[in-house]
């Protein structure tokens, strides 16, 4: 027997659970109640210390009949409100066609429309899942990796796998991401001799050293894309040397980048290439890299087509197949099953004023369930 659920009732109340990352509580409260009476077996747990936790983690699974299990994974957690909102970042508040409040599209709309598609698939179709962290948008430790290990350990393994981010642009259901770039952060510290700069043989300046590791990074083209991949990127986002005084050569200078990468190559490796750079200008420099995740792709095939027919239905659009923009929890969920992510439009995430059309949050159901029927009973 299916039931009804409210997609924009049940976002006003996650949207009203403020859940600044990392997140726990009532947020995850709401989830649950909406979950457990349509069937689902809920397991919480809290993840992780001080500064990058503690984070709360849900899992989900409604076995059914079927032989097939599809897993929906998303996060609960949202970046900080920020100062300058029309109206309370966690009052949601609908005025004219639009609901308003942090997580709205990012990605609490898209939670709440999967629950009401699930809650309209008979209870006898294939297993579903739900693979809900509070650590999407901080640093991703103790999040869906935890979540991972936990599934492990009780043989749970999703066929596929539905990430709920708000890929869509310019209207619902004109983009699906089946890939996504890695990502990699990289601090170079180079020492050097304090001194007087009126006596320059008795110090040792590590300022033109750091330029010039810097500027042989710069000159490094990674790779000219991929069919699916645009070309990887190095981008320098710090350099900092703290000298407050103008007649001091400072003890030390340091440069952070951070580099995209497709897959053509890996993490650990770029950090290795960074560090033989920095290591032929001055041997003593300390590199540190800290690798977001992967970058990995989905090949279209049965699940990116199955999505696209679902979302067509509904829009009659044919989304463009794509890996661009920032990464995601998939770079880590692809290790399970094939995975694509599909949602909202995403102009308004991490903005003042983040807001999803109350059409889109019922529309979105209505393919969220298209994929689920054509997932499970097809």
């Amino acid at each position: 027997m299916t039931q009804t659920i409210d997609p924009v009732a049940l976002a006003q109340s996650l949207i009203a659970a403020p859940s600044v990352t990392p997140a726990t509580g009532a947020v995850f409260d709401v989830l649950e109640a909406a979950l457990s009476p349509l069937g689902f077996a809920v397991e919480r747990f809290i993840d992780g210390i001080e500064p990058d936790g503690p984070v709360e983690n849900l899992l989900a699974v409604r076995k059914g009949g079927g032989p097939r299990h599809f897993g929906f994974a998303g996060h609960l957690d949202v970046v900080p409100p920020g100062v300058g909102w029309t109206s309370d970042a966690f009052a949601p508040e609908i005025r004219g066609e639009l609901l308003y409040g942090r997580g709205a599209v990012d990605m609490k709309g898209a939670i709440a429309a999967f629950v009401a598609a699930v809650a309209a698939i008979p209870a006898d179709a294939g297993t579903i899942s739900l693979i809900i962290t509070g650590d999407e948008e901080g640093a991703a430790v103790f999040g869906t990796r935890a979540l991972m290990e936990h599934m492990d350990a009780r043989g749970i393994r999703p066929d596929m796998i539905l990430v709920g981010e708000p890929t869509s642009v310019q209207r619902l259901g004109d983009m699906v991401k089946i890939g996504r770039r890695g990502s990699v952060n990289i601090w170079i510290d180079v020492p050097g001799t304090q001194g007087h700069v009126a006596y320059p043989h008795l110090a040792d300046n590590p300022i033109p050293k750091i330029v010039a590791i810097l500027s042989a990074i710069d000159a490094v083209t990674l790779d000219e894309g991929t069919d699916w991949f645009q070309p990887s990127n190095i981008e320098f986002t710090d350099m900092e040397v703290g000298n407050g005084a103008t007649n001091v050569i400072p003890a030390s200078a340091r440069a952070r980048l951070s580099i995209r990468f497709n897959d053509q190559h890996r993490g650990a490796d770029l950090i290795e290439r960074v560090e033989a750079i920095a290591h032929a200008v001055e041997p003593r420099a300390k590199i540190l890299g800290r690798i977001s995740g992967e970058a990995f792709l989905t090949p279209p095939g049965d699940l990116s087509e199955l999505v696209a027919e679902a979302i067509h239905a509904e829009t009659d659009l044919r989304p463009e197949l794509s890996t661009t923009g920032g990464t995601s929890d998939a770079r880590f969920l692809h290790a399970l099953c094939p995975v694509v992510e599909f949602g909202l439009t995403n102009a308004t995430m991490h903005k003042l004023d983040e807001a999803v059309a109350v059409a889109d949050l019922h529309k979105l159901t209505a393919i969220y369930r298209g994929i689920l029927m054509r997932a499970l009973l097809d």
